[in-house]
């Protein structure tokens, strides 16, 4: 038999815990599910520092256990387990969990968040939160007056590059090709950076290192020649891929799976379903956005309630 619920939130992190903390002080009664990675992201961050609220920085997963609180404290129904299958052909919306549990809603809430493309190198996990980071932008400051290195060739890795290099003495740039696919402008704000050293047709083959990162060892496509290059930091930025495969033709996503919503609003293309969080924001990918599109899911969803005459 279906369980029917006012708002279903699929997925936790940031985004999640935000809009059931909004919509169950709305009385929408939220039923929340986490998903395979609880609390996403920031699950595998240790220092959070850039975190309003937080003065002397946060542990990642203790920031995720804080906002867990809050979202249960106003009544969120929390639970431990994976949206697996949705369906949208009618006005009230059908998901099924992976203990398949069948849930009708009558508005829907997605903060399933986007993943970090990984080289998929052992030593990758290894030095993980040890100076292996996906996000140069959230982990740059820790690595302030240290040489780092950097993998990827797109307008992202170009950016976090040119972050880094106002923070570390060497950039070193690993580009798999004897070009970059980063736009020309970003290109030529890379090249033009002195600090910035381009590895041009390098790849990387092992992250070096006991306890913490203290170098890299990389191979030339080309030569075969192989180097060890000191360094602190190692920051992969190779791309991410959102999490919204189980919305493929439902709902508007850009060539990468982003969803799309209409303008200034968190609202999809399918009435009474919402997106927050990393699953529709490929620019800025911070914490603090995504809460702050949590906020807006959550409210949007109460005024289309209210407006059906739901709540």
């Amino acid at each position: 038999m279906a369980e029917k619920v006012k708002c279903l939130i699929i997925g936790s992190g940031p985004a999640g815990y935000t809009a059931a903390v909004y919509a169950a002080r709305a009385e929408l009664a939220p039923v929340l599910y986490t998903g395979a990675e609880m609390g996403g992201q920031l699950m595998i961050t240790t220092d959070v520092e850039n975190y309003p609220g937080y003065p002397d920085g946060v542990m990642g997963p203790q920031m995720m256990e804080d906002f867990r609180k809050q979202a249960a404290r106003f009544g969120t129904d929390i639970r431990m387990g994976v949206i697996k299958e949705v369906d949208f052909t009618g006005p009230i919306h059908k998901a099924i969990a992976d203990d398949g549990t069948e849930i009708l809603a009558d508005s829907i809430i997605i903060s399933t968040g986007a993943s970090a493309k990984w080289l998929g190198i052992e030593s990758e996990q290894k030095f993980m939160n040890k100076g292996v980071s996906a996000c140069a932008v959230c982990d740059g400051f820790f690595f302030k007056g240290l040489d780092v290195a950097l993998v990827g060739a797109g307008d992202t890795a170009a950016e976090e590059a040119t972050y880094l290099a106002k923070l570390c003495p060497t950039v070193h740039m690993f580009v798999r090709r004897d070009e970059m696919r980063a736009s020309k402008i970003m290109q030529e704000r890379v090249k033009n950076t002195e600090n910035i050293i381009i590895h041009w047709n390098t790849s990387t083959e092992e992250i070096l290192g006991n306890e913490e990162v203290e170098g890299v060892r990389v191979v030339n496509n080309k030569t075969g020649e192989k180097k060890e290059i000191p360094v602190k930091g190692f920051f992969v930025a190779i791309g991410h891929k959102p999490n919204t495969d189980m919305f493929k033709g439902w709902l508007d996503m850009d060539e990468t799976g982003y969803l799309i919503c209409k303008p200034d609003t968190a609202k999809t293309n399918i009435e009474g379903v919402f997106a927050s969080g990393d699953a529709r924001d490929k620019v800025y990918r911070q914490a603090v956005t995504a809460a702050g599109t949590g906020c807006m899911a959550a409210l949007d969803a109460e005024r289309y309630l209210t407006e059906k005459g739901l709540i």
